[in-house]
This record gives C-alpha cells, sequence and structure tokens, in this order.
C-alpha cells in the first residue's frame, strides 16, 4: 500500500490516487504504470491513451505550486510514465521487459551477431566507402552507388519490418 501525499490515504500502487486525484509515489512495473494488464499482445492505441491521459494527470506543472512530497511524487510517476510507455511501445523492448519481469533475464554481455547481419553490415560500410571516395573524386558512378545503397536500405527495413512481425506473432503464440 502507497500513501497519497495529498490526501494521505492508503492506496494500491498506482501513479493516481484514486480518492483525490493526485501523484502517489508509487514504484510498480510499467505495465501496471499505464493500467495495461501484463502481457506480450498490448493495444498500440490502448496504450497511447492511456499515456497521454496520465500525463495530463499528474503533469508536473499541475503540481508546481503543491508541498514537496505531492511535487516529488509527480516528478517521479512522470518519469516512470515515460519510461514504461517508451518500452512497451517498442515490440523488441517490450519483449525483453516482460521476460524480465517474469524472472527471465538475457545475458547483457550476449555479443554475438548473426553471420548474415554481420556480412551484411560490412558490405553497406564498403559501399559507404566506396560512395564517399566516389564523390572526393568527383566519379560519375555517384548516382548509381547511391541507387545501390537506396536498394540496401530499403532490403533492410523490410528485414526489420518482417522481424518485427514475426515477434508480434510469437507474442500471439
Amino acid at each position: 500500500m502507497v500513501q497519497c501525499p495529498s490526501c494521505a490515504r492508503l492506496s494500491e500502487p498506482r501513479l493516481v490516487c484514486p480518492q483525490c486525484g493526485g501523484p502517489l509515489p508509487a514504484e510498480t512495473d510499467g505495465f501496471a504504470a499505464l493500467g495495461l494488464a501484463r502481457k506480450l499482445v498490448i493495444d498500440p492505441a490502448a496504450l497511447e491513451r492511456a499515456y497521454h491521459d496520465l500525463s495530463r494527470r499528474i503533469h508536473p506543472d499541475r503540481f508546481a505550486q503543491s508541498p514537496v512530497r505531492v511535487r516529488d511524487a509527480s516528478l517521479r510517476g512522470t518519469a516512470l510514465l515515460t519510461r514504461s510507455y517508451r518500452t512497451l511501445r517498442d515490440p523488441v523492448s517490450r519483449g525483453i521487459y516482460w521476460l524480465e519481469l517474469n524472472g527471465e533475464k538475457l545475458n547483457r554481455n550476449n555479443s554475438r551477431v548473426p553471420s548474415e547481419l554481420a556480412e551484411l553490415v560490412f558490405e553497406v560500410q564498403e559501399q559507404i566507402a566506396e560512395l564517399r571516395a566516389a564523390r572526393s573524386d568527383g566519379d560519375a558512378r555517384c548516382r548509381e552507388l547511391t541507387d545501390s545503397l537506396a536498394g540496401r536500405r530499403s532490403e533492410i527495413f523490410a528485414a526489420i519490418e518482417k522481424a518485427v512481425s514475426e515477434l508480434l506473432a510469437n507474442f500471439e503464440r
């Protein structure tokens, strides 16, 4: 239970006091902070609505003339709300966070890069270096190299989109 710094009533940990509407000094997980179920699949529109609604309700500007404890609760709540929103709106961050909340920690020191990705990165770096050299030499191949890199960029964005779609499908399973 958390005591509201505005009305002194006890409440379950959340960002807004259900009695007076003031900010609560609650430390809670990101899903609870936004009033969402702790699930991998979330409705992006509901996430956005919850974030904006809570942002308006606990924003520090609303409590600028309030006692220090209330201002502090507002600042801490706003910081938690922002962190939670940023984490949950991104499917990859949400998945990692969800795993951590459920006791599964990914190895932070894992520096292995899939070979296909490493190969793609090296190829793109070589193409960028070639384009820079061509530009400084006034080489006529600049347009061709630029078009080639634009094609690579499209490939990369398509691969990212496919990976995120696969991740979301895994979340649903």
